[in-house]
């Protein structure tokens, strides 16, 4: 969904609004602060804050002050990065609907667009990059002498935070940056950047259990108590990686599927009966071998599905006499695709469309098939229907 303008995002609900604190557009770019953030600028003030006022007395209650000054540069850091992500994209005319700033550090929400395994990877990089144009820059600074006792303090502090989140940033596994080089890697070698999300996941997934073992179960081995702040962000970090390492794998297994979603292939037959017809009409579809048959209106387009228990419900005696549209059930409106429609295509094209049933015709208009949600949705899980009963009528 596109972003709303300013005027939109000012109503109070708002999409923008309810995820966060809508801070303007940068480079065109809109830049939300998500209301999480606000957790781990408490956090940071919590356990940075005395080890601030212990090594340095001399800032009294203010070495508070110092660690939410620290949090606000660690979001300016993290929004840098997001920013060279954006900016590097709309090289390349990636249309970048937001920038979220929240309790993980950020994303950045790009809309549709065609990307290739090269610009893929250089526009994953430019964060890192940034961060480490960052710590270099404060490292610089650092040299100069000239800065007071906070500002050298808070400028340590930005050199160290940028040159981590870039070393952080680069680790090879998904949904870290570094992963897109891994996915790009099997996508270039495989032709299939499903494969190349599915690997890097897993990437991700042994980043996680490395990190675990480095700072959980190495110490706890030695007989050392870890502390307890840093257990809390190993914990925090490591379920923050494995969900997105899982949500990647998951991810590109399903797009691995697309290819199988095709409305020809999981179609049933079918085919039309004009609207002015009657059951007997559709008796004699089915006894020609045809599994459903779609009630079309007088401009020909489909309007309807007979449903096979009305079907078999009206006596014999009444077939002639009753309609056919007394005895089916309504497609939504626009239900209906080309045969040839497959892939992603196909995937958006029924995003759009409500209902569960939709027909398929060919290049004529002349009803082909029927296909059902449930169909499009075990080709894309690989889970099988939990029937494969003709359509019955619409819940209502």
């Amino acid at each position: 969904m596109a972003e709303p303008d300013a005027r939109q995002s000012a109503k109070p609900d708002s999409p923008a609004r309810r995820e966060g604190i809508p801070l303007g557009r940068i480079a065109g770019v809109p830049i939300v602060l998500a209301y999480s953030w606000f957790v781990i600028a408490a956090f940071t003030v919590i356990v940075y804050g005395p080890v601030l006022a212990r090594n340095n007395p001399m800032l009294g209650v203010s070495a508070y002050l110092v660690a939410f000054a620290y949090a606000v540069l660690l979001l300016i850091s993290v929004l840098v990065h997001e920013l060279a992500h954006a900016l590097t994209a709309k090289i390349y005319g990636w249309p970048t609907q937001k920038i979220v700033l929240n309790l993980w550090g950020g994303h950045t929400q790009f809309e549709s667009f065609t990307s290739s395994p090269g610009r893929s990877v250089l526009v994953a990089l430019a964060g890192p990059a940034a961060n480490f144009v960052l710590a270099g820059g404060a490292w610089l600074l650092l040299g100069t002498n000239s800065l007071g006792s906070v500002a050298e303090i808070l400028t340590n502090i930005f050199m160290w935070a940028n040159f981590l989140i870039g070393v952080f940033n680069v680790l090879p596994g998904l949904p870290l940056d570094g992963g897109r080089l891994v996915e790009s890697i099997v996508w270039k070698a495989t032709g299939s950047q499903a494969k190349g999300t599915v690997a890097a996941g897993w990437g991700g997934r042994i980043i996680v259990l490395a990190i675990a073992y480095w700072f959980l179960l190495r110490p706890f081995l030695a007989g050392d108590q870890p502390d307890f702040s840093l257990l809390m962000i190993t914990i925090l970090v490591g379920g923050f990686l494995w969900m997105g390492a899982s949500a990647s794998i998951q991810q590109g297994t399903l797009r691995g599927r697309l290819p199988l979603v095709s409305a020809a292939a999981l179609a049933t037959p079918a085919a039309g009966v004009p609207s002015t017809g009657t059951v007997r009409d559709a008796l004699r579809l089915g006894a020609a071998g045809t599994k459903s048959v779609v009630v079309c209106g007088p401009d020909g387009r489909p309007q309807g599905v007979v449903d096979p228990g009305a079907l078999a419900s009206v006596p014999g005696a009444a077939a002639d006499t009753t309609p056919v549209t007394a005895i089916s059930f309504p497609l939504a409106a626009g239900a209906y695709i080309p045969e040839w429609s497959k892939g992603q295509e196909l995937i958006q094209f029924l995003s759009q469309l409500e209902g569960r049933h939709y027909a398929v015709v060919d290049h004529n208009g002349t009803v082909t098939g029927l296909l059902t949600q449930e169909a499009v949705l075990a080709a894309i899980t690989g889970k099988r229907p939990r029937n494969d009963r003709h359509p019955q009528g619409q819940t209502r």
